[in-house]
């Protein structure tokens, strides 16, 4: 979980800081190191010319000695002619010029001279410079700017695990909570579906359903599948026939079958309140006199609590329940084919139910059953 990966990140910021710690890198540290290294390698390189140079300028027979004996013997007898004198002050020049040349020479010794594990220590202190960077995938001189960016990090995971400690009580609570209004749901739901169940079975007679079982299941759920609905999982099951098991309401019943289930959970669910439009189709299918007659009843008083209900139907009963009628039918013409929905008068209704009724050649006893059936509404 996120705290577990916290505790995870701060463990890591924690020996990486103390690496670099350790390491205590410097801005301009690499480049510094690296001129030095380059010197010290250089120095060794020309160290065997050095010490054969300081032979010769240091010897009794140096150029410099030699130089000063010069000058001192020509300095006796330098007023005898003026290109003595001349040649006395080139010589005097050529002393002090060598004097400098020697003092150079010294200084660059000196400078080039090193502790012999001098030229180690940088180098190492440069590979460790350069794997931390590797291992942290940065150049050198932004590893002390990583440091501050971790030590940032590690304060603030820090920092969060009070704010964690508050947001786990928090959701004790609240789980703690949940669970009291979930068992109260789940309590009301018990209670209700017992209710229902009653409800349904009563309506399940008058269409025709009366070898058929209804059964509100309510199965608990596992934790990671808890909700806003609560703790468990509702669904209806049916049993069509003596002896049959229950399963799903939606997987085994038929089409017709269907519809008038789901019209029996309406009717025992309408106090409750429901969509503001509903559509039955062909709920009638397969049933007729009584039993069509009492869905046409259901339909209507079910319609009159609802917002709008919708049903198509080719059952003369149930047709005569609504409040209007549309009659939709279909017409070819070569390969078109053409659908009509046409909402009847009074007199169109009174024929069409009749035809309902009769067949093609409507008769005038069904025209008056026909308005029996309308007068029943």
């Amino acid at each position: 979980g996120a705290v577990e990966q916290a505790k995870a990140d701060q463990d890591l910021l924690i020996a990486h800081l103390a690496e670099l710690a350790a390491l205590e890198p410097v801005a301009g540290e690499e480049a510094r190191l690296a001129a030095t290294r380059a010197d010290m390698q250089k120095g060794e390189r020309l160290a065997g010319d050095l010490e054969a140079l300081r032979h010769v300028w240091e010897g009794s027979d140096s150029p410099l000695a030699a130089l000063r004996v010069a000058a001192r013997k020509l300095d006796r007898i330098a007023g005898e002619h003026a290109l003595l004198t001349e040649a006395l002050a080139a010589l005097d020049r050529a002393v002090i010029e060598a004097g400098e040349a020697e003092d150079k020479l010294q200084a660059a010794a000196e400078a080039l001279l090193h502790d012999p594990n001098a030229l180690e220590n940088a180098e190492t202190r440069l590979f460790e410079l350069r794997a931390a960077a590797r291992k942290h995938r940065c150049e050198v001189d932004d590893l002390p700017e990583l440091m501050r960016t971790m030590r940032g990090r590690l304060d603030a995971i820090e920092g969060g695990e009070a704010q964690l400690d508050a947001l786990e009580a928090a959701a004790k609570e609240a789980r703690t909570t949940y669970v009291a209004t979930a068992q109260k749901a789940h309590a009301a739901r018990l209670a209700g579906a017992a209710k229902l169940d009653a409800a349904v079975a009563a309506e399940l007679a008058p269409l025709k359903l009366d070898a058929a079982r209804f059964l509100t299941q309510i199965t608990a759920l596992p934790e990671d599948r808890w909700g806003a609905s609560g703790m468990d999982a509702v669904e209806f099951l049916i049993s069509t026939n003596p002896g049959a098991d229950f399963a799903a309401l939606g997987k085994i019943a038929s089409g017709g079958e269907l519809s008038r289930f789901i019209l029996a959970l309406k009717v025992a669910l309408a106090e409750q309140g429901g969509a503001a439009t509903i559509i039955f189709d062909e709920i009638d299918r397969g049933v007729g006199g009584a039993v069509a007659s009492a869905i046409g009843e259901r339909l209507a008083r079910l319609a009159s609590r609802e917002g709008q209900l919708l049903a198509v139907t080719h059952s003369p009963q149930v047709a005569a329940r609504g409040q209007q009628h549309y009659l939709i039918a279909k017409a070819s013409s070569g390969t078109v084919t053409r659908t009509s929905v046409v909402l009847l008068d009074a007199v169109g209704r009174q024929e069409e139910i009749a035809r309902m009724l009769s067949g093609a050649e409507v008769t005038p006893e069904a025209r008056a059953q026909a308005d029996r059936l309308l007068e029943r509404v």
